[in-house]
């Protein structure tokens, strides 16, 4: 089987999370800066074989997009102009970071490395993912 990549995007960093060949478990993998994102894709699609990318979009609480939408379709839209074969789904993500943060909290990392940025990106990846498996599991 084919990994599903998730994405974090933002305008500075990207978190990035991966399931295992089977599509079970959601994984962190890294924390990249936004610029670098077009080479990390490139790189990775060589490595590994990815059915679908799960991009989270963020949305308010009336369910409208929020204003982060304005970095994020263009991305989208790039994304599949370069990668049409590979099957793009996007997920509200809404509540990631805090729920990175309290996951973190919960985990006993210690105060200073919960500053770290990075780390609540790729947490926020792996909670996309997570949601995203568990939806598809809960539409069987």
């Amino acid at each position: 089987m084919k990994r599903i990549l998730a994405i974090d995007y933002g305008r500075k960093r990207v978190g990035l999370a991966v399931t295992d060949p089977a599509q079970i478990i959601a994984n962190r993998l890294t924390t990249i800066a936004t610029h670098t994102i077009w080479d990390f894709l490139k790189d990775y699609f060589q490595k590994e074989k990815v059915e679908t990318v799960v991009v989270g979009y963020p949305k308010q609480m009336n369910n409208q997009a929020s204003e982060a939408v304005i970095y994020i379709n263009p991305f989208l839209k790039k994304f599949q102009s370069i990668y049409p074969k590979v099957h793009l789904e996007i997920i509200d993500e809404r509540f990631t970071s805090k729920m990175a943060f309290q996951t973190m909290i919960d985990g006993g990392v210690k105060k200073q490395k919960r500053q770290d940025k990075a780390m609540v990106d790729a947490i926020s990846a792996t909670i996309i993912l997570q949601n995203y498996l568990e939806q598809k599991r809960n539409q069987k």
